[in-house]
């Protein structure tokens, strides 16, 4: 194991006191310029670098936010963890990765996560239960969750205006000529899949149009084709939205291989506006997350939240996505004459 150098070693060097070397390294102490340039010339020496377990026992904080994710495949997801880091480290914080299974659920990692005494904890994919909800609101850890239906004194929300962006594609496809419709959706338990959903068929009960047949699929390139299975069953619907750009990919592919044309026979819209999407042989439409927004409202919670050491209330920010048309819902608009007849 590697023997790093101690304040012993540098105080022994330095001919000065082991207080003395504590000080020079805490703002405000009282200490000499000389003393302090003693301790650091010594320090530099040596390869010495403070131990933050003092200044931990001292202000009672570990400066570790513990974020949580199950869904790396995601390029999106990938952003946001990197986009965590550059901030999170820029306000003196480090970041615990933690990753889930079972479906994503943060219940599994709450008791690792309270014997690191983490500072906070940001839910970056993972589904946040209401039992995980107050197990954490009990330990008094504060919990940033993105796009999470659940929240108490202790969890905000930070996410997209999903139903919104569902009622959009539906207006979208509507205005193009669609009058059958699908969604494949994510997860069974994902609060943003749901809130897609909701918003696109209610959007499409509200203009006078059947509602759209869903199929379950997973986030994942492969599990469209099986979702797709489920859609052509009752005859394939003439615009699919789907959960996630990844899904919408999939679907892409899996219907080329079918002989459909994108998007003359089947026009095809994703959400997350991750770079493959413009790709040519994709050229999706998709809802584009601003996810350098989304995480610095995320951090800026955890700070106010760790700074006051109280809760800071059931927080709930949501910021709209942007629609990206590309070719996969590039048709002549729909004449007045094409609407259905209510």
């Amino acid at each position: 194991m590697p023997r790093y150098a101690s304040s012993t070693d540098v105080a022994r060097l330095a001919g000065v006191s082991q207080s003395a070397v504590s000080r020079a390294y805490r703002p405000g102490a009282s200490i000499s310029e000389e003393t302090r340039r003693k301790v650091f010339e010594a320090a530099e020496k040596l390869g010495y670098r403070p131990s933050l377990i003092p200044q931990i026992m001292r202000e009672h904080r570990s400066y570790l936010v513990a974020v949580v994710v199950g869904g790396l495949y995601n390029p999106f997801y990938a952003q946001v963890l990197e986009e965590f880091a550059r901030r999170l480290q820029a306000v003196g914080n480090q970041v615990l990765l933690v990753h889930v299974n079972s479906g994503y659920s943060l219940d599994e990692a709450i008791p690792k996560l309270a014997s690191y005494r983490v500072d906070a904890i940001v839910s970056a994919l993972a589904v946040l239960s209401v039992e995980a909800a107050a197990a954490l609101a009990r330990l008094r850890i504060p919990v940033v969750a993105f796009n999470s239906a659940v929240r108490n004194e202790w969890v905000s929300t930070v996410s997209c205006a999903n139903r919104e962006a569902g009622a959009t594609i539906a207006e979208h496809f509507v205005a193009r000529g669609a009058r059958a419709f699908g969604f494949i959706t994510g997860p069974l338990d994902s609060p943003a899949s749901e809130d897609r959903l909701a918003g696109y068929r209610d959007r499409l009960r509200d203009g006078g149009y059947p509602a759209p047949q869903v199929a379950t699929g997973d986030f994942h390139y492969e599990g469209a084709a099986g979702a797709l299975r489920t859609l052509g069953a009752g005859g394939l619907p003439d615009a699919i939205f789907c959960a996630n750009d990844l899904t919408a990919m999939g679907a892409i592919d899996a219907l080329r291989a079918r002989g459909a044309r994108i998007p003359q026979d089947v026009m095809i819209a994703g959400f997350d506006g991750i770079a493959a999407a413009a790709w040519g042989a994709y050229d999706l439409t998709t809802f584009e997350q601003d996810a350098a927004s989304m995480v610095r409202r995320a951090v800026e919670i955890v700070t106010a939240t760790t700074a006051m050491q109280r809760p800071a209330g059931e927080i709930a920010i949501s910021l709209p996505p942007r629609l990206v048309e590309r070719g996969s819902t590039r048709r002549e608009p729909a004449t007045p004459s094409t609407a259905p007849e209510n």
